[in-house]
């Protein structure tokens, strides 16, 4: 917390409370991030009018102190002791004087709220700013942890059956922590999923043409190859949420509703959407149908195919994305729902050098990565992070806030035992 006071800060909150409350055409989308956050309403499930800016409100959003002190330097707005709320008293000094204020311009580009407002009053306002510009550059609600928890607050208070929440695991794009850029990815991987990206943004124009059967992705390789860690970036990258279920849990967790579960966690997508449904362990698929297990599994089974068939990106707003580990298991009646096979094959050298110089790049120490990648093959990327983790803490031990050479190869060495191990078990199945 700051004892600093930023009055262009305090101006920038009152102008765009007040646009804000008077514009019914504005939505809590076009509030800045920040201020979207702080007053957003899970009951609602948005930014209810009127927002009332109290000292409060300005020392959490921007973590400053000392706001009534400043206020008394700016004469067009007053403070009211009961409820500690702060009001403009004349608009038209406040939006000129915050219109002359040093870095007032990126500020607007920045909200568009005051865009909007600035854009409208015109060239005579001295501003060259654009709504659409603005708009562009706000983070969108659907990344928000806040959005994503008040639409499950709603469902959950909704459903008269089988709490669907403990079913899945729902991530908010703002929470997802590896970035796609912050990936190694194969070219093959990088194109495929450009494509799907492209279809998201184009999703008006394929309905239109009538290509609906785009977006089922199947994610194939080993464990630790990045499978999930690419399935988030993408929730992260697209800025929508990521509902994470297991086949497993839905097929153990209430024995006898399975088939049920299955559908309602694809109609919990839809009602999340835009949304990505990441569906792991889709192998358990190949196992039930092979098996003369319980005749409950089996129609799950079949349940699944059919929901996989009925859902649509295109439709439904909804990128499904199916993961194994053993590609092998899988039937030809599973391989022909998905329209792309994305390959998550173990990391080359070269690969494994680029994630070790990620892994690696805000930890101390004189680090040759090229030998280690060398010394590493058949490692995973989730493997070479615990590498450097064990190196990391060994050193923490030795009270020292870096590593060396030394201390990642015995790692690594220790490491490799375990890879030897889960690479024959992984290319025998």
């Amino acid at each position: 917390m700051s004892d600093q006071t930023d009055p262009c800060a305090i101006v920038e909150l009152l102008l765009t409370a007040q646009i804000y409350n008077q514009s019914e055409r504005l939505a809590e989308g076009d509030l800045p991030v920040e201020v979207r956050k702080h007053y957003w309403d899970s009951g609602k499930r948005g930014v209810k009018r009127p927002i009332c800016v109290r000292i409060d409100d300005v020392r959490a959003i921007y973590g400053i102190n000392g706001v009534k002190q400043e206020i008394n330097r700016l004469p067009f707005i007053e403070f009211e002791e009961f409820g500690a709320e702060l009001r403009l008293t004349v608009f038209d000094l406040a939006k000129d004087w915050f219109l002359k204020e040093s870095g007032s311009i990126d500020r607007i580009r920045k909200n568009p709220v005051l865009a909007s407002f600035y854009e409208a009053e015109g060239a005579g306002a001295g501003a060259d700013v654009s709504y659409e510009e603005a708009a562009r550059a706000v983070q969108p609600k659907e990344r928000d942890r806040e959005y994503l928890a008040s639409l499950a607050a709603e469902i959950a208070k909704s459903s008269d059956d089988v709490d669907l929440l403990t079913l899945v695991h729902l991530v908010a794009p703002e929470d997802v922590r590896q970035r796609m850029d912050e990936l190694v990815l194969t070219p093959d991987q990088e194109a495929k999923i450009e494509k799907i990206v492209q279809a998201i943004k184009h999703r008006d124009y394929l309905r239109e043409i009538g290509l609906c059967e785009i977006g089922k992705m199947l994610f194939i390789g080993m464990p630790g190859t990045g499978k999930t860690s690419a399935a988030r970036a993408l929730s992260e990258k697209l800025s929508i949420p990521l509902v994470e279920v297991k086949l497993s849990m839905i097929t153990s967790q209430y024995l006898g509703e399975t088939s049920k579960n299955v559908d309602k966690v694809f109609e919990l997508a839809k009602k999340l959407n835009p949304c990505i449904l990441f569906i792991d362990e889709f192998d358990f698929i190949a196992k039930t149908r092979m098996s003369d297990e319980h005749a409950t599994l089996k129609r799950t089974v079949n349940t699944l195919l059919k929901a996989i068939d009925e859902i649509s990106l295109i439709d439904d707003g909804v990128l499904l994305i199916g993961a194994t580990n053993h590609p092998n298991l899988l039937d030809r009646a599973v391989w022909r729902r998905f329209d792309e096979i994305v390959d998550f094959p173990p990391p080359d050298r070269e690969m494994r050098e680029k994630i070790l110089d990620l892994v690696l790049l805000k930890v101390e120490g004189d680090v040759d990565t090229d030998e280690l990648a060398r010394v590493t093959d058949g490692f995973t990327g989730s493997d070479l992070r615990m590498v450097v983790r064990e190196a990391v803490l060994h050193s923490l031990v030795r009270n020292q806030m870096f590593v060396t050479q030394p201390d990642l190869l015995a790692a690594a060495d220790d490491f490799s035992s375990r890879v030897g191990l889960m690479m024959k078990e992984y290319t025998q199945e």
